[in-house]
């Protein structure tokens, strides 16, 4: 009876003992760190012909990849759905999502959608199928998600990730800052290109240029500098410095693409003066007409207001044409086109080259509010997504800083 008692005793134990094995083994499953990749079950999408107007809201940002998806990004998830023209958030066509790492950046470029996380990680994926493409460790950004609720500052300005396209080769060049390091990456296959040591308390932002480089604002250097370097290697490069008079220093990229890459152009204000510079060749070029607040390189063309005029000019300063558009304001200039907001709230936009209007109509949804301000707008292939802002002051809570539950709008300008 006491040996049978006492093999009651130890299977008890061993039953505990078992049990509460079984219960590590989950919650080391559930709180351990962990990918989920979800590709996508469906052929990839065909381009769409979507029609011109305003038809979606949304309440996240997309980056429009390829002409075919919308790419999202929230704390701990990237995900793509489909068609770009759809009124309203659609299932995932793909998805990655990561714990406990945060997503600190995404960038896209030809079919190819490119994560950053907190962890330092770079996970590319294969927009055609969702599919990992490779990963590598690269250095750690100073802050994990600051998105926000639409998670635009992610997807079209991400601190520290840029790409760059070089013009001969096609290659595109994946550069990631923090830490004390730069590191540029081969986008098809995240082979390293170089990596760098720089001094984060000397280094000011950074982007890439039209003409193949790499721009980074040096705060320390007496004058303070721009500095230009071969996205090849990593190193300055000769000549290629903008001296900049004067105790303080403002730079802004002027007419890029989603995460400051292939930036056409530059204004410096320093010592009290502006001036623009074109940066779409090897070497840095003046350019008067650039020097006015606002204004934006596309191609050849400067784009701006002079009083309540829209002018275009070459970049030498002839004019091209001009429309009276008092109380309007530049939403964005890309891809051969101009998009105008009027005071009525329309959105209207221009051929670049010769001015012709290519469509007008208003930039809203059922009964929103038509009192608000822009946030991030990006234009490509004839779509324009905008953050729409109650008020643009960024330390208001969301409900007080973002115009309803789906403030972001896609607007479609024509083909």
């Amino acid at each position: 009876m006491a040996l049978a008692k006492g093999r009651r005793l130890t299977v008890a134990v061993l039953a505990a003992v078992t049990a509460l094995g079984v219960s590590v083994v989950v919650a080391y499953r559930m709180l351990a760190p962990a990918d989920v990749v979800t590709p996508a079950t469906q052929p990839y999408p065909a381009a769409v012909t979507p029609k011109v107007g305003t038809d979606t809201r949304l309440a996240m940002a997309p980056l429009i990849v390829d002409d075919r998806l919308r790419v999202y990004a929230t704390t701990r998830q990237v995900w793509a759905d489909h068609p770009v023209d759809a009124r309203t958030r659609r299932t995932a066509f793909w998805s990655l999502r990561r714990w406990p790492a945060e997503v600190s950046g995404v960038a896209a470029g030809g079919t190819t959608v490119l994560t950053r996380w907190s962890d330092g990680e770079l996970v590319a994926l294969d927009a055609r199928t969702g599919e990992v493409a490779w990963r590598v460790t690269g250095p750690k950004p100073a802050e994990g998600y600051t998105g926000r609720l639409t998670g635009a500052e992610t997807v079209y300005a991400p601190p520290g990730l840029h790409l760059a396209t070089d013009a001969a080769s096609g290659r595109v060049t994946a550069v990631v800052a923090g830490g004390g390091e730069l590191a540029a990456y081969d986008l098809a296959d995240g082979r390293q290109l170089w990596r760098a040591s720089v001094d984060d308390n000397c280094r000011g932002e950074s982007f890439t240029t039209a003409g193949g480089q790499l721009a980074l604002i040096d705060t320390c250097a007496q004058p303070r500098a721009i500095e230009l370097r071969d996205l090849s290697t990593g190193q300055p490069i000769a000549g290629r410095q903008l001296d900049v008079s004067g105790t303080d220093l403002a730079v802004t990229p002027v007419g890029c693409r989603a995460a400051a890459s292939d930036c056409t152009a530059l204004r410096v204000t320093a010592g009290g003066q502006t001036q623009g510079w074109r940066v779409d060749g090897e070497t840095p070029v003046a350019v008067a007409a650039l020097d006015a607040p606002g204004s934006v390189l596309v191609g050849d063309a400067v784009v701006g207001f002079e009083g309540t005029d829209l002018v275009v000019r070459s970049a030498q300063g002839a004019e091209r044409w001009r429309k009276s558009a008092p109380d309007t304001t530049l939403l964005a200039a890309a891809d051969g086109r101009v998009h105008l907001r009027t005071s009525g709230n329309d959105l209207v936009t221009f051929e670049l080259n010769r001015g012709r209007e290519l469509s007008r109509f208003p930039l809203t949804m059922y009964s929103d509010d038509t009192g608000w301000e822009a946030g991030y707008v990006q234009a490509v292939d004839g779509y324009v997504v905008v953050e729409r802002l109650n008020r643009a002051d960024p330390d208001l809570g969301d409900r007080a800083y973002y115009l309803g539950a789906e403030p972001v709008l896609i607007a479609v300008t024509g083909r």
